[in-house]
């Protein structure tokens, strides 16, 4: 058996910070807590992202669910991505039992059911505030990124862009992009052609065929207005707590481009709305992406390397990400080595295949005298996970078989009416839901084009009204006195008149021989 009193030592030496940190637990050795051995996390490094995995049933949704109140209590805000519908709960007052109270007394840590200030928003057209983004938002490169184009086809996007910009065609929705799409490549193709250059009819197939791809995902109520604005996720509420907003995302588990997509958006967006920060004493704010599997599952390389690179840089911004994830080779290599805390939950051994995981799991941890950690991992009991996490000098901490703490918020989801009582009184929920249609690129084509139509129908009736006239030979506009009647009556007229004046000067009527 290890020295216990040299554990205690290692670990209240390693999770001992001079800023201010949060008790999710205490160490266990053999087996059996170690009263005092105290594992807290630093809010400083929070911004060193971090992992939590495990296998189905182990408590990763509860773990995920305690940070969450943590970091609320310590006025940092947070994102959730709620894939199974099952994190609502923390917008109500856990309740006590005999396991939570035992829990409670091996850690030492008192149980005080709480409610956490929750926002509910949405991709869908679930309850909650409506998360939408334009394509203009999104840019050439990242669209690019989203759909899987090559250069020459990213090139063409960006000119597609270019041109909306010149000419004042806003890109709101995917509508607005395939109109344009659509008409540079027709009507409009010889004016794109002057001024930006040859554009290839296999690349406007393919960029048309992957966009209906997204939307048959379900993008298209992702993109439009009102654009959702990220200082709306950094709020703290009036009693201090950091706000929780929830992205109820259930209905993405089949579509997993459109969560990517989102995903990286939103990312992007907070990489390029954020200004620098350095290392502050907490962060501004800390995503968790539950099922992270999702994001990487049909990203291709230049989508992982967008990743990769916001993950690194977006630290400066005063971020952290969390990402929650049932085997922790779901998350890329370039990606994991990035995540400086990691909560390991048991994982389990059915095939060889299982075992080659767990053993390449066990090489990422630190080493350590008290556990043989691949053995351990498969061990673990629900609520318990290895655990290190960078120190504030950006060194990680012993290594540590943890008894987490529990929820203090319901460990269970809202009911439907206590959704709709919490989404009515949402400060952000009215101003999101608001629908919104601005006259953009669609409109403006479509007017465009229906003007053109009535030009050409006119001058073409022009023209064949033209060609009629130049078959059959001009015809001389009939006057009053050309009609036959009118002639005939004129004449009779004219020979009374003729007759009557002859006979007043006697010169009228036949002559007739005199006889003598």
């Amino acid at each position: 058996m290890a020295d216990k009193k040299v554990f205690l030592e290692k670990v209240n030496s390693g999770y001992t910070f001079k800023g201010e940190s949060y008790k999710i637990g205490c160490a266990m050795l053999d087996g059996e807590v170690v009263s005092g051995a105290d594992v807290f996390i630093p809010f400083k490094t929070l911004s060193r992202h971090g992992l939590i995995a495990g296998a189905t049933g182990t408590g990763k949704t509860k773990t995920l669910q305690v940070l969450a109140e943590g970091f609320s209590e310590a006025s940092i805000p947070v994102l959730l991505m709620d894939i199974k519908g099952d994190l609502s709960g923390i917008a109500a007052a856990g309740t006590i039992n005999d396991k939570i109270a035992d829990r409670c007394q091996k850690l030492n840590i008192e149980f005080k059911p709480e409610a956490y200030p929750v926002d509910l928003l949405t991709l869908s057209n679930q309850k909650g505030a409506r998360l939408r983004a334009t394509v203009s938002e999104f840019g050439p490169v990242l669209l690019s990124k989203i759909l899987g184009l090559n250069d020459t086809q990213g090139g063409f996007v960006a000119m597609i862009f270019k041109y909306c910009d010149d000419n004042k065609l806003p890109l709101l929705d995917l509508k607005d992009f395939i109109k344009v799409l659509q008409f540079v490549s027709d009507e409009g193709k010889a004016d794109m052609e002057k001024d930006y250059g040859k554009i290839s009819t296999t690349s406007t197939g393919t960029i048309l065929r992957k966009v209906i791809e997204l939307q048959q995902q379900g993008a298209d109520q992702f993109f439009g207005e009102r654009s959702f604005d990220v200082d709306d996720l950094m709020r703290i509420n009036n009693d201090g707590k950091g706000m929780i907003s929830i992205v109820r995302v259930t209905d993405l588990q089949d579509r997993p481009k459109l969560f990517s997509t989102f995903m990286l958006q939103l990312l992007a967006e907070l990489y390029a709305t954020c200004p620098e920060e350095g290392d502050l004493d907490k962060p501004k704010l800390v995503m968790i992406i539950d099922e992270a599997h999702l994001i990487f599952q049909e990203a291709n390389t230049a989508l992982l390397q967008q990743i990769e690179t916001i993950i690194k840089l977006i630290r400066s911004k005063g971020i952290g990400i969390f990402f929650c994830t049932q085997n922790p080779m779901d998350v890329p290599a370039s990606v994991l080595a990035q995540l400086g805390l990691k909560v390991q939950h048991a994982l389990r051994a059915f095939t060889a295949a299982d075992r080659k995981v767990i053993k390449q799991t066990a090489e990422n941890y630190p080493e350590t005298e008290f556990y043989k950690t691949e053995d351990l991992i498969t061990q673990l009991g629900t609520g318990e996970a290895l655990v290190t996490i960078l120190n504030e000098k950006g060194i990680p901490t012993p290594l540590v078989h943890c008894m987490l703490r529990a929820p203090q918020s319901r460990m269970d989801i809202l009911t439907e009416s206590e959704i709709d009582v919490l989404v009515s009184k949402s400060k952000i929920a009215n101003k999101y839901n608001e629908v919104v249609d601005n006259k953009s690129a669609y409109e403006i084509l479509t007017e465009k084009l229906e003007e053109a139509a009535k030009r050409d129908e006119k001058e073409k009736q022009e023209e064949e009204r033209s060609k009629e006239e130049k078959k059959s030979p001009a015809k001389k506009e009939k006057g009053f006195f050309d009609d036959p009647t009118v002639r005939s009556m004129t004449r009779t007229a004219g020979n009374q008149i003729v007759r009557s004046l002859l006979g007043v000067l006697g010169l009228g009527g036949r002559s007739r021989k005199k006889l003598f």
